[in-house]
């Protein structure tokens, strides 16, 4: 990692912890913490266990979902490479996904997670196209259920979703059209690359003249760069629907992990009011709403929306302990292991090097 890299390297951690620390008090001010403690201790331990797998599932599955693609991308033009090809292992896939896990939880708006998979994966031996090719797909599929998902919410669940959110239901429409409009933009540059080139084009020259951006002729070589890289994308997803297909239900479920995760919390704490539908519902409108907020993790914002819409779920005494394990678990926890991975990764690169 060069000097450059390594400041905003550092940059972003210290905007993560500034955000953490403000956001940490925010929750906590006027809080009893003899009250948290003891409603805490009453997590059954079964249910936190449980709790604690489906959070390494979610970040797993994705792992999963590389290698899978990475084996039919790589494997079929007979690729040697170390890493590559008929050579992916499913450990070292996992270990991608838990770097671009890290990486997008401390930079705004998740920015940073797929480059620093691509750089992991390229020193492992894959091709840049092949990689590029497995992540695009793998997030366009990421946000597409995201959209569905939301977007059935909508139509068969909407009055109970506008009385849970309350004032943050225009946050939620928000984040639904934000993740429909990626994807739009997306599937669109996949099927008109021509046009969306020079759409892409004419975009930035408009911001060059309004002396908004400064002429770059990398960053025109980014953008072509990123037409083609998504073209490449399209070849792959009409040359293999049934892997792609199978790709979508695997997605389904690893989104739905995540938000069984809230309804496991609720039962750890001996409570039986609401269905599992409602709670999982109600984490799916508070992912929605928060994914596309320029903020490293969401941070402050999930916590204070979590706070309002579960207050209609749980009793007051026991709403912020079940903040405490749901995000601790589905967003703190999974960064710490993320970091230990990356370290990992680090050393073994640093080692093979050598």
């Amino acid at each position: 990692m060069d000097a450059k890299k390594r400041r905003k390297f550092l940059w972003n951690i210290l905007l993560f912890l500034g955000i953490m620390f403000l956001t940490f008090y925010a929750v906590l001010r006027g809080q009893d913490p003899a009250q948290i403690l003891g409603a805490l201790g009453k997590m059954s331990p079964l249910y936190l266990g449980v709790a604690f797998l489906l959070g390494l599932f979610f970040v797993s599955a994705e792992g999963c979902m590389i290698w899978y693609l990475l084996r039919s991308v790589e494997g079929g033009n007979g690729s040697g490479a170390r890493g590559s090809g008929r050579f992916a292992s499913l450990p070292c896939c996992i270990g991608y996904s838990f770097i671009g896990f890290f990486f997008s939880g401390i930079t705004p708006s998740a920015t940073g997670g797929q480059p620093m998979q691509l750089l992991f994966m390229k020193k492992d031996g894959h091709s840049l196209s092949a990689s590029s090719v497995v992540l695009m797909t793998v997030a366009v599929i990421y946000k597409f259920v995201l959209v569905l998902i939301g977007l059935a919410m909508v139509m068969f669940w909407r009055k109970p979703l506008k009385a849970y959110l309350g004032g943050y239901y225009s946050l939620y429409y928000l984040g639904l059209f934000l993740n429909t409009a990626l994807v739009v933009i997306l599937l669109c540059v996949m099927a008109l690359p021509a046009k969306m080139t020079r759409l892409l084009h004419g975009l930035e020259q408009g911001l060059v003249r309004l002396h908004i951006l400064k002429p770059s002729a990398a960053r025109r070589e980014k953008i072509d760069g990123f037409i083609r890289s998504y073209g490449e994308a399209v070849a792959f997803l009409w040359g293999h629907k049934v892997k792609v297909a199978a790709v979508v239900a695997f997605t389904f479920l690893q989104r739905c992990s995540v938000f069984a995760l809230a309804y496991v919390v609720y039962r750890g704490f001996g409570l039986t009011g609401a269905s599992a539908l409602d709670v999982m519902f109600l984490q799916a409108s508070v992912y929605i709403a928060v994914d596309m907020l320029p903020l490293p993790g969401s941070q402050g914002i999930t916590e204070l929306m979590y706070q309002s819409i579960f207050a209609g779920i749980y009793p007051q005494a026991y709403l912020m302990p079940s903040l405490y394990v749901t995000r601790g678990i589905s967003f703190y926890f999974l960064l710490l292991v993320s970091l230990g991975v990356f370290l990992w990764n680090v050393r073994r690169s640093a080692f093979a090097a050598s």
